[in-house]
């Protein structure tokens, strides 16, 4: 009975490590990330475990643009997914009204995505996948350039060759003001033995060399890399998954997942005599947030 709640307890650590695997061999593989045939069934444990990355989305969208039309509070927003395996975190945003568009750089993961989303009507005016990776759709003059009010990478800078790459093409997809969310591991010892030592030596749940410890980040380092990348942090919050419950919930330790939600800051107005200065932005925003 242990072993089963122990290995449940590794597998919510890394469901959504199974749907953002890196493709190694692109050469703009720096920044694309795949989902395997592990993740391209959308289950009711994949399901769960896709809802608090879900939630804080929808939250922090919904402080800052309000519900625009009853049933669809999210109408009007262009909102693009990384990574986005078989639309798992898609989907439930597509429903909300968002303009949603999931990529990922292999067209079977898309396919799959695809199938899925079309027996539900209600789907099909405002989701969209394609098989691109995220430097070739933020690339100057791209369609993606400056166009989406939020990005949301769940499960995917731990398996980035080039975080800072990863960086610089969400600032040029999103709109000024537009929200970047991220999931993912923290580099800590207990993080290595979950994801790496138990996940992938021990139990086995994921294929061996899923995960590269050093690719982890702890949440310091990735705010520092934002904020030196045209970003402010507004928040990072732990997640914990309890193997009785089945469930995920907030915790204030950022130990082992972590999730972080940054907003690119606004471009100076040229005509403005005295612009704000950016560092009290970032001292205002420092002072909203809150982890351990």
């Amino acid at each position: 009975m242990y072993s089963k709640k122990f290995g449940r307890l590794i597998f919510g650590f890394c469901t959504r490590c199974l749907t953002s695997v890196v493709n190694g061999t692109s050469t703009s593989a720096r920044t694309a990330v795949s989902c395997t045939s592990v993740c391209k069934r959308h289950t009711p444990f994949l399901e769960r475990r896709s809802r608090i990355g879900f939630a804080v989305v929808r939250d922090n969208l919904l402080n800052a643009h309000g519900g625009r039309q009853p049933g669809k509070p999210l109408a009007g927003l262009r909102i693009l997914d990384v990574g986005c395996g078989g639309g798992l975190l898609t989907e439930p945003l597509g429903r909300l009204g968002a303009d949603v568009l999931g990529i990922d750089p292999v067209a079977d993961s898309i396919g799959t995505a695809e199938v899925h989303a079309w027996h539900d009507p209600d789907l099909r005016g405002n989701v969209r996948y394609r098989a691109n990776t995220l430097e070739e759709l933020s690339e100057k003059g791209g369609q993606g350039a400056g166009q989406f009010d939020a990005v949301v990478a769940s499960e995917v800078v731990e398996h980035l060759a080039d975080l800072e790459t990863f960086t610089l093409c969400c600032n040029q997809v999103l709109k000024p003001g537009g929200s970047l969310f991220i999931t993912t591991i923290n580099k800590t010892k207990l993080s290595y033995a979950l994801a790496i030592v138990a996940a992938e030596e021990v139990l086995r749940i994921v294929p061996s060399g899923t995960h590269d410890w050093d690719k982890f980040v702890s949440p310091v380092e990735l705010e520092r890399l934002l904020e030196s990348n045209g970003f402010h942090v507004e928040s990072i919050r732990g997640m914990l998954y309890n193997p009785l419950s089945g469930a995920w919930s907030w915790t204030e330790s950022t130990r082992i997942n972590y999730a972080l939600h940054a907003v690119k800051l606004e471009e100076p107005d040229p005509d403005e005599d005295d612009p704000e200065d950016p560092t009290v932005i970032v001292a205002q925003a420092k002072a909203r947030r809150w982890y351990n």
